[in-house]
């Protein structure tokens, strides 16, 4: 209950017309481009936020422009092919998130890009020169808030203590970095600051990395093994397109975990903290329509997150024989019972 207030075109389910009707009645429109590296379950409440921003500004999609999207279903080796195949078709704006607006950057530096669900610091990795004036063609949010990640992960760790604050051995289930696809950036980052914060919260610290789902029980089997007492999930796309592929690992593993994103919380994690993503797609959408009506990437300050969800999920609570404090109770913006 509610506490509180990054493949083929997807044709009509996702504009709502014919391919033929838009080639013949939308020529004309401007056209955003979407990029999106998870499922395209999660793309339709992602393209949904988007109009929805776009809306606030004004524009309406069929009368003020036209959309085209791809999702590459978490295989980010796919990303370039599927940002060339959309660059093909001009359009005016990129609507690039967490891995694929790196791609998008990087290939298309022209375009211009409006980037959301990213927790790198879009400095430190060129996106732009800074974040009250970008100054190039690229601009949009980020997850990270003043302090950045290891802000964020340290407010998810304190909470998480709270909740279990006897554990001596946390493990993160992550993904192998692949150099030149962009691939596991987010869970070394991940990794780089539970290692960092490990000492402070007074736990040992491991990673175990996959490299495919296959090698997801292995994993599991080795920390256990070793004596994993609890689980942080990485968030990284991989992951999030494979909910249902990870959570029975979770549930047998009969631990304490925790992660980022609240789709993770509803779906059995013990507790999520993060950034509203789905605000973030909406906010995106308003900077493209802005560009769209003229005005340029670079003068468009990059925005910091300020909306955060914490989820917990008293199911896995119950059957883990947890008791979650009043207090954490009380802070919860979703409670999944």
């Amino acid at each position: 209950m509610k506490r509180r207030e990054f493949i083929t075109f997807l044709g009509s389910a996702a504009v709502a017309r014919p391919m033929v009707a838009l080639a013949q009645a939308d020529a004309r429109l401007p056209l955003v481009a979407v990029l999106f590296p998870a499922s395209e379950a999660l793309l339709r409440d992602r393209l949904r936020v988007i109009r929805e921003g776009m809306k606030t500004e004004g524009l309406i999609e069929g009368r003020h422009y036209v959309l085209e999207a791809r999702f590459s279903d978490g295989d980010t080796a796919r990303l370039p092919e599927l940002a060339r195949e959309l660059d093909a078709l001009g359009p005016k704006v990129f609507v690039a998130s967490a891995s694929a607006a790196a791609f998008v950057h990087q290939l298309l530096p022209g375009r211009a890009l409006v980037f959301t669900a990213i927790a790198i610091d879009p400095i430190a990795f060129g996106f732009a020169r800074s974040y009250t004036h970008p100054g190039g063609t690229a601009t949009g949010n980020v997850m990270n808030a003043v302090g950045g990640e290891e802000s964020l992960t340290a407010k998810r760790l304190g909470f998480f203590r709270d909740l279990v604050p006897n554990i001596k051995r946390l493990g993160m289930l992550g993904v192998a970095e692949i150099p030149g696809v962009q691939r596991g950036l987010l869970a070394r980052q991940e990794a780089d600051v539970l290692l960092k914060l490990s000492s402070k919260f007074g736990f040992s610290f491991d990673t175990y990395p996959i490299r495919t789902m296959d090698d997801l029980e292995p994993a599991f089997a080795k920390a256990l093994a070793e004596g994993v007492e609890a689980f942080y999930i990485s968030g990284d796309p991989l992951f999030s397109t494979n909910v249902s592929r990870v959570m029975p690992h979770v549930l047998a593993a009969g631990k304490p975990t925790l992660g980022t994103y609240p789709d993770w919380g509803r779906a059995g994690l013990l507790l999520t903290y993060s950034t509203d993503v789905v605000d973030g797609f909406r906010r995106a959408g308003s900077y493209a329509a802005r560009i769209i009506q003229g005005t340029k990437p670079g003068d468009l300050p990059i925005e910091q997150a300020s909306k955060f969800t914490l989820v917990l999920n008293l199911k896995t609570a119950k059957q883990l024989g947890i008791t979650v404090p009043p207090t954490l109770l009380s802070l919860a913006d979703e409670v999944i019972e």
